[in-house]
């Protein structure tokens, strides 16, 4: 089986499986003879993820967004409608008659790239919007203070926190829904108390969102969803 190798000063010996190509990671004088009989071990696992991970490849290299598609904010619907009078917005029906679903409104004479270009820009903006002010808002119940927080395009985090307690949400965030979105905040805010996931960290997790286990079951189903689509 082909597998590109990564070693590093790790301890233990780990497979990832991305885009239908296998990566092994394992420590840096693990003989090759044990990293192969690693992998045999792991054939049908692999052979099963490889399957996954390919076709979500292909799902990925066909996605595309147009008029009429939605797209999510806290995990309202909008449909993508074009409008020449509004400019780059996401409206409960502001616009149009409150009869109308929530739209994502743009200029109608955009093709399906400048479409993905500008839900992500706005996606951005709202981000910024509401996520900084959210954060600010737990920190406060939660007795802590952050350092900066920041809006980025990371793929595979929804957050991070740095040992300065600087936070970072990723703007795909914004495409759960407010508790799991609150979940995720205070998950980083709790990491500038506790640098680790020990049972003090989980505990001060659980203590101001106690259903957090059914906010990272719905990020698993959000996560699987973005897998196959290109954003």
């Amino acid at each position: 089986m082909t597998y590109t190798l990564t070693r590093s000063k790790r301890k233990t010996i780990a497979l990832h499986i991305c885009d239908g190509s296998v990566e092994v990671r394992a420590p840096l004088r693990m003989p090759r003879y044990a990293i192969d009989n690693f992998i045999a071990s792991k054939e049908k696992w692999i052979e099963k993820h490889l399957g996954r991970s390919g076709q979500q490849l292909k799902n990925r290299e066909s996605f595309s967004l147009n008029y009429g598609d939605t797209v999510y904010l806290l995990n309202t619907p909008y449909i993508i409608t074009g409008d020449n009078r509004t400019g780059f917005l996401f409206t409960n029906n502001i616009i149009k008659q409150e009869t109308c679903p929530p739209a994502f409104y743009i200029p109608s004479d955009l093709n399906p790239d400048q479409i993905k270009k500008a839900c992500i820009d706005v996606y951005k903006k709202t981000a910024a919007a509401f996520l900084i002010p959210r954060t600010h808002e737990l920190a406060s119940q939660m007795l802590v203070t952050p350092g900066i927080i920041k809006i980025t395009g990371a793929k595979s985090r929804w957050g991070s926190c740095s040992v300065d307690k600087n936070i970072s949400f990723s703007w795909r965030l914004l495409m759960a829904d407010e508790d799991t979105v609150d979940y995720v905040i205070i998950h980083e805010l709790a990491h500038t108390i506790e640098m680790n996931h020990s049972q003090r960290f989980w505990e001060i997790v659980e203590k101001y969102c106690p259903n957090y286990k059914d906010s990272k079951k719905r990020l698993k189903v959000l996560q699987n969803k973005l897998a196959n689509e290109s954003w």
